[in-house]
C-alpha cells in the first residue's frame, strides 16, 4: 500500500547535536501519520517508514528538513517495511556511520542496513536514571545490546558492569562504545551467551547492586518475552544483593506496565515497585502502555 495524503509531519527542531527523536509517528497520536518517524543524529536526518509513500510527498518532506535544520548535511531515509530495512540517501552526504552525543556521552551509530543503529533514542530517560544510579555499585545489564547503560553506569562511578546478551556482535560494538568514552575498561565485561542457559554464571558472581533488563519482545528460537520475564524475576534473590535497584523495561505494544507489576508480583514480592520512569516528550503514545515502559523497583528481602 502506497499512502498519497498531503499531510507533512511537523518535526521539532534539534537545539543541539545531541542525537534525539524529532516526530514519532508510531504513537498513533498523529493518525495519517502513523508510518513516518523522523531521528536526528547530527549531522544526519533520518526518516523511518513503515508503509510506503508517493515519490512527491517524501521529496517536499526532504525540502523542508532541508530548510529547518542547521547543520543537516545528509537526508537518509530507511524502508522498515521492506525485507532487511534498506537504508537510502535522499540528499547530501552518503553517510554511513557515525558517532553520536547525548548526554556529553558518544555512541558509535550505524546507518547501514540494520534494523537497528545501535541506540535506541525512547531510552534517553532510563539511561539518565542509570548514570544517576550507579555511583559505586555492582551492575548487571541483561540482553544489553552495544552496552549504552553500561556507558552510563560507568560515567555515573559504577564499580563493575557485566553485560550479557547473545550477540558478540553488539558487545564487540559495545566494547567501542567504553572505548569512545576513554572509560576504565578494567570495570566491564562482557558475555555472549544464552542468559536462560547461564544462571550459574551469574551465582557465581559477587551479588549485584543494580539490574537492567531491557529484553527484546521476541526472538527466535531465543526470547518469548511474555513467557520468559517471569524466568528473570523469579531467580533475583540468587544474583541480586540486598537493598539493590532493579530496572525492569518492555518494549510491546501488547504488554503494558500490569504485565510488569503482575509478574513481579507474582514471582518476587520482595520487589517492591517505586516508580515509572517517564519517556522523552516526543515519545506520545495516543494510547496508554503502548510505547516503552521502565519501572523501577527496589529488592529487599522480608527477613533481613
Amino acid at each position: 500500500m502506497t499512502v498519497s495524503n498531503k499531510e507533512s509531519p511537523n518535526f521539532s527542531t534539534p537545539i543541539s547535536n545531541d542525537c534525539a527523536r524529532l516526530f514519532h509517528g508510531r504513537g498513533h497520536c498523529y493518525p495519517n501519520l502513523t508510518h513516518v518517524c523522523i531521528d536526528w543524529y547530527a549531522p544526519v536526518v533520518l526518516i523511518t517508514l513503515y508503509c510506503e509513500v508517493s515519490g512527491d510527498w517524501l521529496t517536499q518532506l526532504c525540502h523542508k528538513i532541508q530548510r529547518q535544520i542547521q547543520g543537516c548535511q545528509s537526508i537518509q531515509v530507511q524502508y522498515r517495511y521492506q525485507t532487511k530495512a534498506p537504508v537510502e540517501c535522499l540528499w547530501g552526504d552518503n553517510i554511513k556511520s557515525l558517532v553520536a552525543e547525548e548526554n556529553s556521552l558518544k555512541y558509535q551509530i550505524s546507518l547501514a542496513n540494520n534494523q537497528n543503529h545501535g541506540l535506541f533514542l525512547d531510552m534517553a530517560n532510563g539511561r539518565k536514571w542509570v548514570r544517576k544510579h550507579s555511583c559505586n555499585k555492582r551492575v548487571l545489564n541483561l540482553f544489553s545490546y552495544t552496552c549504552a547503560f553500561s556507558v552510563c553506569a560507568i560515567a555515573g562511578g559504577a564499580e563493575y558492569v557485566l553485560n550479557i546478551d547473545m550477540s558478540k556482535t553488539a558487545l564487540s560494538q559495545g566494547r567501542e562504545n567504553h572505548k569512545l568514552n576513554d572509560q576504565n575498561l578494567s570495570k566491564v565485561k562482557y558475555a555472549a551467551v544464552n542468559l536462560f542457559k547461564s544462571w550459574g554464571k551469574l551465582r557465581r558472581e559477587s551479588k549485584f547492586d543494580l539490574l537492567i533488563c531491557d529484553p527484546p519482545t521476541f526472538q527466535k528460537g531465543s526470547v518469548d518475552i511474555e513467557r520468559d520475564y517471569k524466568k528473570i524475576i523469579k531467580r533475583i534473590p540468587e544474583f541480586m544483593a540486598d537493598n539493590s535497584e532493579l530496572l525492569f523495561c518492555i518494549n510491546s505494544p501488547d504488554l503494558d506496565q500490569q504485565f510488569i507489576l503482575n509478574t513481579v508480583e507474582e514471582h518476587c514480592p520482595d520487589c517492591q515497585f517505586q516508580q515509572q520512569i517517564e519517556n522523552p516528550r516526543v515519545f506520545r503514545e495516543a494510547h496508554k502502555g503502548k510505547g516503552l515502559k521502565a519501572m523501577y523497583f527496589t529488592f529487599k528481602k522480608a527477613d533481613s
